[in-house]
């Protein structure tokens, strides 16, 4: 059985009621592969003429399955083709060699079999435990019984079975109208730690019933995906096993492309919504953290600030401790590498101004800092007085129960 943990204090009050995606089902299953006990594997099905596209992990070390689905991503769907999407929890399948490989192959041929799809239109995921072999079989055993339990209603179900160390399900949705028409967007997603995602992140999985080109969908994921799950982090480690799929069956009939305004803020909002499931359920997280900066020489510059200060163990560690020591963001900032003026750096915790212009501010008080530090949502913002870059970046503290979880992680 696996390790029951103490839902996230950050975690929303219950999984969302995410519409029907027509033209996509799903189903999960116990495979043992790890946990006993709970359901470990889940399927997806897209109809024919589904386009998919997906983001994954430019970690060097990356998995067997992040290698298998980069290889197959950019090919278009033959007339007659669905598509699948088969995941299992417990086990990464990466820094396995060949082995992996194999096991990726044994599912696909599996998956193709049973739904009379190609090889090529199977993608698969892992996460779990890293440079342990794949039980592959045990997945392959259970395949026939995804296939039979095939649901357009099971996505929840889905959300549970990608689940490792997460506390909660994460589930995001969105609907629109598109001329007049209804447009549905559902998404589930799985992360808690290893989160610094260099890609996408951890595992998500979003569908859609518009109609839109693959290239049209593949620009959308890539570029809404730089300014979501690319501006995560829990613990500044990048995964092996990141990956990001997005299918979408047509099944609406409304046909939507890039530059389908209401389509790209919805499907946006659908990104960010998950991205940010994510940060909440950090390992041991009891603080949701905004980090913005602006006042950069440039957006790049401010992303990298951001990052630093986000990343930071004692700016993370300060947090915990609901301690407002604004010396630690300074120092963050010091040591990004991007350009920097000591005497033109101003710092807010909140609404309370502590620093400006290179100095504590003269009405700034230490309670007051203490305050909004007690609250389990914070916003830390800099303004470095350079020029119009500005970047937004979300993370979590960093606790005792990060320690805990991970060092418990494989017993």
């Amino acid at each position: 059985m696996a390790k029951t943990l103490a839902r996230s204090p950050l975690a929303p009050d219950a999984f969302p009621a995410l519409p029907v995606i027509k033209g996509v089902r799903f189903a999960s299953a116990a495979a043992g592969v790890k946990y006993a006990g709970r359901n470990d594997v889940m399927l997806a099905h897209l109809v024919p003429g589904s386009t998919v596209a997906g983001v994954f992990t430019r970690s060097a070390t990356r998995s067997a399955p992040v290698l298998d689905c980069q290889a197959k991503i950019g090919r278009d769907p033959k007339d007659g083709d669905g598509a699948a999407i088969l995941v299992n929890s417990g086990n990464s399948n990466a820094f396995t060699g060949r082995a992996g490989e194999g096991s990726v192959k044994a599912l696909c041929e599996a998956v193709s079999t049973a739904m009379d799809l190609p090889t090529e239109r199977v993608f698969t995921s892992s996460t779990g435990v890293i440079g342990e072999r794949l039980p592959h079989e045990r997945i392959v055993a259970k395949v026939a019984d995804l296939v039979a339990g095939l649901d357009e209603a099971g996505i929840a179900g889905a959300a549970q079975a990608i689940m490792t160390t997460d506390t909660f399900p994460k589930g995001a949705t969105a609907e629109i109208e598109v001329a007049g028409a209804p447009v549905k967007i559902a998404g589930i997603a799985k992360g808690s730690g290893m989160i610094a995602p260099d890609m996408a992140t951890m595992l998500v999985y979003i569908f859609t019933d518009a109609a839109i080109d693959r290239e049209d969908l593949q620009a959308l994921v890539s570029g809404i995906n730089d300014r979501t799950f690319n501006c995560i982090t829990v613990d500044s480690d990048t995964s092996t096993s990141d990956t990001l799929l997005m299918g979408a069956t047509g099944a609406s009939g409304v046909r939507v492309d890039r530059n389908t305004t209401a389509f790209v803020e919805a499907l946006e909002r659908v990104f960010l919504d998950l991205a940010q499931l994510v940060v909440r359920d950090g390992e041991g997280a009891t603080k949701f953290v905004t980090v913005r900066v602006s006042g950069a020489e440039s957006a790049a510059d401010a992303r990298v600030h951001a990052l630093s200060i986000a990343n930071s163990p004692l700016v993370k560690t300060a947090i915990a401790g609901e301690d407002p020591n604004w010396g630690r963001v300074v120092m963050a900032i010091g040591k990004s590498g991007a350009a920097a003026d000591r005497d033109l750096l101003s710092i807010r915790f909140g609404d309370v101004v502590v620093a400006e212009k290179g100095w504590v501010s003269p009405d700034y008080r230490e309670e007051m800092g203490a305050a909004v530090m007690r609250e389990p949502e914070i916003e830390i913002s800099v303004d470095l007085g350079l020029g119009e870059g500005d970047a937004t970046v979300w993370t979590c503290d960093l606790t005792h129960g990060y320690i805990s979880i991970n060092a418990d992680y494989r017993s």
